[in-house]
């Protein structure tokens, strides 16, 4: 591993330790390792999972965001205690829930997992209010997760209303 100096004191360079489980989750299956966008290659990452999990009722589907937040919180805070960074950018696991809650209730069409994608992406990276605060505020395991969570319900939000008046 290679050490960076980071605004918290020195930190480690992104490494994946493939027998270490939280890593496996918190760099979404590797796809937060991409050297170009890896917080987009990760929510590429999450469409399969997606598409395993759309045909779920709407109340399991639920249930299964519901873990996957609570063990994100775990992975992705642990994950980030070995880097010794805040919130790498290699870490995301909070892409993919995001990413889940947009697209929660979607009809089963490409076209809306594009769209889906697209939103969620959009408010990933602009951050308008909440997600700007939640994201500059938190910390550990938690700050990582909330404002992807946040950036998902306002996707989800803004799909549901595209759904409405198109679909």
């Amino acid at each position: 591993m290679t050490t960076l100096q980071g605004e918290e004191g020195p930190r480690v360079r992104s490494t994946f330790h493939w027998r270490r489980p939280h890593h496996w989750i918190a760099y979404g299956l590797g796809s937060g390792l991409s050297p170009w966008a890896p917080g987009t290659a990760g929510t590429l990452a999450a469409v399969p999972l997606f598409l395993l999990l759309q045909p779920l009722p709407l109340g399991w589907y639920l249930v299964v965001l519901v873990g996957g937040f609570l063990v994100g919180v775990w992975a992705c805070g642990k994950t980030a205690r070995e880097l010794r960074d805040h919130d790498p950018g290699s870490i995301v696991w909070d892409e993919f829930l995001g990413y889940l809650v947009t697209m929660a209730g979607a009809p089963p069409d490409w076209l809306w997992v594009l769209v889906g994608f697209a939103l969620f992406r959009l408010f990933d990276i602009w951050k308008p209010w909440p997600i700007g605060v939640l994201d500059a505020k938190g910390r550990g395991g938690l700050g990582i997760m909330v404002d992807d969570l946040a950036a998902g319900v306002l996707s989800w939000a803004a799909l549901r209303g595209l759904v409405l008046g198109f679909g």
